[in-house]
């Protein structure tokens, strides 16, 4: 099933199914009032959402109306929790090769990840707001999933039975703001703002086999100003799969039902499958020219990111997104 949430009823918005070919919805308060709701009682209120899902497919869903992206919040429009991995090693290893840097051996075992901004997300339909075009504006193309309540100390295999939702983010990054950060040795802030998911999440059932092995074995798509940017395979050069992102995140504290979990930037070891982030174009351009050529993101730039099923069926709906100049308040 697939499920969104609307931009009414208060901070978490309204919780929604939503058709399989994405034209259609249903309000699902009956059941609960919002998808966060729902997570915190996954085991008793998924079949039941379930059930209207497959009434709303069927045509006999009362309440039925057309979905309207602009009206759609992001699914869970705040979560308690929001932790990114960078699971794509081909990316990593690009980057601190450019710098002249050693890829720590640590990192083929043990995954990197660090604390997002949860507190509020970007509708997929909404404006990118930054101040200054000069803070380096970068998309970074994302799968995330989405937990119940997860044990401390889970197994990866333990880890795998707490994944209930998948769905698309765009992991907005000010570059120019990250090295000065990081060199403070205490990580992101200022340099990682909101990010954006896409219209809908789905559940692992709706993708069929390109769901396995926890990861998602199909490429995902951007395009800049109506050009293509990259369609790199998500489930190609992946060094941890979900499962293992989240048994990570959960090693020494228990996750919030709600908690969301990403992949970090899609990136293959063939670069002729373009680029998820320009952070990753211009360090390809760097090794091959000794300079970056292409420039970060301006305002007026428009980004859309998405995921086609083999038939060429939008599975997620589409990240649609302006960088617009944020106005001082």
């Amino acid at each position: 099933m697939k499920l969104g949430s609307l931009k009414e009823g208060g901070r978490d918005g309204t919780l929604i199914v939503v058709s399989r070919d994405l034209t259609q919805a249903v309000r699902a308060t009956g059941i609960a009032p919002t998808l966060q709701r729902a997570l915190e009682d996954w085991s008793n209120l998924a079949p039941r959402l379930a059930a209207l899902s497959e009434a709303l497919n069927a045509g006999s869903a009362d309440g039925a109306f057309e979905l309207d992206m602009v009206q759609l919040a992001a699914p869970l429009p705040r979560a308690y929790e929001f932790v990114d991995g960078s699971a794509y090693l081909p990316h990593v290893e690009r980057v601190r090769r450019a710098r002249g840097a050693e890829v720590p051996e640590s990192f083929y075992t043990d995954p990197l990840m660090y604390q997002a901004t949860s507190a509020g997300f970007y509708g997929p339909r909404d404006a990118v707001k930054v101040v200054d075009e000069n803070y380096g504006i970068d998309l970074e193309a994302e799968i995330v999933v989405v937990t119940d309540d997860v044990p401390m100390a889970v197994t990866p295999e333990q880890a795998a039975g707490h994944i209930q939702l998948i769905g698309l983010v765009n992991d907005v990054s000010l570059r120019n703001l990250i090295p000065p950060e990081l060199a403070k040795g205490f990580g992101f802030l200022q340099s990682k703002p909101r990010s954006a998911l896409s219209p809908v999440f789905v559940t692992p059932d709706e993708l069929g086999e390109a769901w396995r092995g926890n990861k998602l074995h199909l490429p995902l798509l951007t395009h800049i100003n109506g050009e293509w940017f990259g369609a790199p395979e998500a489930g190609v050069d992946m060094q941890f799969d979900f499962a293992q992102l989240v048994a990570h995140a959960a090693k020494t504290r228990p996750l919030s039902a709600g908690a969301i979990v990403g992949s970090g930037t899609i990136a293959n070891e063939d670069t002729s499958k373009g680029a998820s982030c320009f952070a990753e174009k211009r360090t390809v351009e760097t090794l091959e020219t000794g300079k970056p050529i292409t420039p970060f993101m301006s305002f007026g730039d428009l980004v859309r990111i998405e995921m086609l099923d083999r038939e060429g069926n939008s599975i997620f709906g589409a990240i649609e997104q302006r960088i617009e100049r944020q106005a001082p308040p």
